[in-house]
């Protein structure tokens, strides 16, 4: 004889009708979300954020509290966690939109700055790698920079500075990424071009010292002693403890030359401004 218990298979049998019916009962008597009150759809939103792991879910609430209760307070809430929503699915265009919609209809309210954020968000978080084209980091310096200075006083234009100079330094990185493509084919005068680039235009970001160092590589090539030389001079001025600075002083006295500013081109004027303090 078993161990099985008498009646233990038509317990489970029982059990899962039970449960069956109860899914089902479930599904039949889910109330229609017009029955609900605008907090409650609202909230329904707010938990599907917090707990599911598909933000377009709760984008649905939102959508609905702004359709069924319009022109209310929690309408105008439900808006600006659409554009969140929206964003956080990484459907930034639509993001936008809504962010937008937010600024037009609730110009003068306090989550104003979060749209406009947001915003410069949509751009910002598609910058990826420097090996595509730059137009979005561009979009998002602009949208960053409109944070900044409309809402110069919000936590968001804190973080809206930290992100402009990393795009900023991310713009100076596709220049330094194509100056060394046409420098390792030789291609000298192209090269000088994108470093001249990052020098006149990035002279804040972290790519200077790299750029003045391949500009005395380049003259060099091109037998531009004094642009060498006034490149080395630069860079030995403000980066003097940095590897490019030795590794330019190696490369110029090697061939008998000195970090000196020489001559008047654009660098010798560049050159001037920093002994003058007017450029950092």
């Amino acid at each position: 004889m078993s161990g099985r218990r008498p009646g233990a298979g038509l317990l489970k049998t029982a059990l899962l009708v039970s449960m069956l019916a109860g899914c089902a009962g479930g599904q039949s008597n889910e109330r229609p979300l017009d029955s609900y009150t605008a907090e409650e759809i609202f909230k329904k939103g707010e938990l599907e954020l917090e707990t599911g792991k598909r933000p377009k879910d709760a984008l649905v609430y939102f959508q609905e509290v702004e359709r069924l209760y319009p022109y209310t307070e929690y309408a105008k809430r439900a808006l600006i966690m659409q554009a969140f929503a929206l964003h956080k699915s990484k459907k930034y265009e639509e993001a936008r939109m809504a962010a937008q919609r937010y600024l037009d209809l609730y110009p003068g309210e306090e989550d104003a700055a979060y749209a406009q954020y947001l915003m410069a968000l949509s751009y910002y978080d598609q910058i990826d790698d420097v090996g595509r084209d730059q137009g979005l980091t561009y979009q998002a310096l602009q949208a960053l920079r409109a944070v900044i200075e409309e809402y110069p006083d919000s936590d968001y234009a804190k973080s809206s500075i930290l992100k402009f100079d990393l795009a900023f330094d991310h713009l100076a990185a596709k220049e330094m990424e194509i100056g060394r493509y046409y420098l390792k084919r030789k291609h000298y005068t192209a090269a000088i071009n994108r470093f001249r680039v990052v020098v006149e235009n990035f002279q804040t970001t972290s790519h200077t010292p790299e750029a003045l160092h391949r500009l005395v590589e380049s003259y060099l090539s091109l037998g531009f002693t004094d642009e060498a030389q006034t490149a080395g001079a630069i860079l030995g001025h403000n980066f003097q403890s940095t590897e490019w600075y030795q590794d330019s002083y190696q490369l110029l006295t090697s061939k008998g030359l000195e970090p000196k500013a020489r001559g008047d081109s654009w660098l010798a004027k560049v050159y001037r401004q920093v002994i003058r303090g007017e450029w950092l």
